[in-house]
């Protein structure tokens, strides 16, 4: 009995232990397949990175090499994968570029972590180290970066072509770059110098032409025709606009209602009473010596009828019709006026004045454009122009991502080195960091410092070069004290990255940083996954 009994006691003893393995496989799979989404991105990385082909269900393609837009189109299926889509949209929200970088850094990261933890190193310790690294990293990238004013139109055009440089349309980097930097410095309201609303910034896509015949309008744009069934005017000058939400047309019942009309002369009460209504309207908009309209789209009834085309054509005024309820607010704010709900509420007042309005035709349609706005509000207009959509969107990504570089330099006034300096010369400092510090953590650091040469090499790697002879060269030109070296991908070898402009906003780098280093820390700690049906 008594030695029935041994065992029993030990097994009390020994209750405290846990089957490891399970959660040990878990941050494998974890990382494995959050890797695996990194490796996807990693070949579209840089100027010469390639570009992917999208398809979707619905038989869309999408030919981009813009990490956000990819990873958002991917149906990523395992939870921890979808924090790596998760990364690259808060790194698009965050500085707007970069979102190919943060990603695969995040998998860099994840495959260091990964080899420190099959040798035997709790996640727990490797997460603490990772976050003091990224602190110091950040601390280091400040040290690099270079102040900047925004009156130095250069250095803001060096910034946004380099943006462009990785794009599918970089070709056109000259001709986009000075669009970007002038469509955003007139937007920055004095009252807060540091902040910029890219709502206020309208990217116009139409159909035709080359993306040379991309434009920056002051003033509005138009993917519309003038309404001139009747024969009204297609050009006015000194034109009072109103922006109005009411329809000119007759009236209708409330609800659905049948009217039956016995005999003809009630038929031409009818009739008539529709004229005099719709003359009615018309005589008051006229009355205020408005002579341009925009009516905003009406899903109840029709917004204007042939007969108020006629009765407006007859008045000389322009109208514009079914502009989107989402634009009005856009619209107001750049014509400086206030939309008309009601006719009872048409007032001069309420009008915005322009010097001119004209229905210009490109190749195969017509835009509508008002300049001259008197008072204009401070907003943008940009007509995209492509020979296809695929192009046109194309176009319209990456100078959504140029107009957020010149955001983040709104934003944060520094500027910093690119092909692949920052990341060596953290890579550097953070090894020599991790010298200074003692036991597990030093370890953890040496192995992330490690980790960030993934982005020159992958620079190296995709323009065609031997990425370990650049990567070790780099190194070499750093620990020299060139800290500007950097991987000169069209001169394939590496020179100083500050002379040959290639720059970029310090809050791009930070953040990816951050970013990444926050997002391995937290595909680290979980270990295990538990699906609730």
């Amino acid at each position: 009995m008594a030695t029935a009994a041994v065992p029993q006691h030990r097994s009390s003893k020994t209750e405290s232990y846990v089957d490891n393995k399970r959660k040990d496989d878990i941050r494998i799979a974890n990382i494995v397949a959050a890797r695996a989404v990194a490796d996807a991105v990693r070949t579209s990385l840089g100027p010469k990175g390639m570009d992917k082909m999208i398809s979707t269900a619905s038989g869309e393609v999408i030919i981009t090499n813009d990490g956000a837009t990819i990873l958002n189109k991917m149906e990523v299926l395992q939870p921890a994968a979808k924090f790596l889509v998760e990364l690259s949209k808060s790194q698009d929200v965050v500085a707007g570029d970069g979102t190919t970088t943060v990603v695969v850094l995040a998998g860099a990261l994840l495959k260091h972590a990964l080899t420190l933890l099959s040798s035997g190193i709790h996640p727990t310790v490797v997460s603490d180290a990772l976050h003091k690294l990224s602190l110091k990293a950040v601390d280091i990238l400040t040290a690099m970066a270079v102040p900047l004013e925004l009156s130095d139109r250069d250095a803001l055009l060096k910034a946004a072509a380099t943006s462009l440089n990785s794009k599918v349309v970089s070709q056109y980097s000259t001709l986009l770059a000075p669009i970007a930097v002038d469509a955003v410095l007139p937007v920055v309201d004095p009252a807060h110098p540091d902040l910029v609303d890219l709502r206020d910034i309208k990217i116009v896509k139409k159909l035709g032409g080359t993306v040379d015949d991309t434009e920056l309008v002051k003033g509005l744009v138009f993917d519309k025709k003038v309404s001139h069934s009747a024969g009204g005017p297609t050009r006015v000058e000194n034109a009072k606009i109103a922006v109005i939400q009411f329809q000119i047309s007759p009236p209708k019942t409330d609800i659905e209602q049948s009217i039956v009309v016995s005999d003809y002369t009630q038929m031409d009460r009818i009739l008539k009473e529709e004229r005099n209504h719709i003359l009615g309207m018309i005589k008051k908009i006229r009355a205020t010596g408005c002579n341009v309209l925009l009516i905003q789209k009406s899903i109840l009834r029709d917004a204007v009828t042939d007969l108020s085309l006629h009765y407006l054509a007859k008045a000389k005024i322009l109208v514009i019709k079914d502009v989107e309820r989402d634009d009005i607010e856009f619209i107001t704010k750049t014509l400086n006026c206030l939309p008309i709900s009601n006719i009872e509420h048409f007032r001069e007042e309420k009008l915005g004045f322009a010097d001119l309005v004209e229905e210009a035709s490109l190749n195969d349609g017509k835009i509508v454009k008002i300049t001259g706005i008197r008072d204009m509000g401070r907003t943008a207009s940009v007509l995209v122009r492509g020979s296809n959509q695929l192009v046109i969107d194309e176009a319209e990504r990456s100078l959504h991502d140029a107009l957020c570089v010149v955001r983040c330099l709104v934003n944060k006034k520094f500027l910093i080195a690119g092909g692949g300096a920052p990341e060596i010369e953290m890579s550097r400092q953070l090894g020599a960091w991790a010298k200074v510090l003692q036991g597990m953590e030093s370890y953890c650091v040496k192995s992330f410092a490690e980790a960030l040469e993934v982005i020159p090499y992958t620079l190296a790697e995709n323009a065609g070069l031997n990425p370990i002879a650049i990567v070790t060269e780099l190194r070499n030109r750093h620990a020299q004290g060139e800290i500007n070296a950097g991987i000169n991908v069209r001169k394939g070898q590496i020179t100083n990255i500050l002379e040959e402009n290639v720059v970029q906003p310090l809050l791009v780098s930070t953040s990816a940083i951050s970013l990444a280093t926050e997002c391995v820390r937290m595909i680290l700690k979980i270990d295990d996954i538990v699906t609730v049906r």
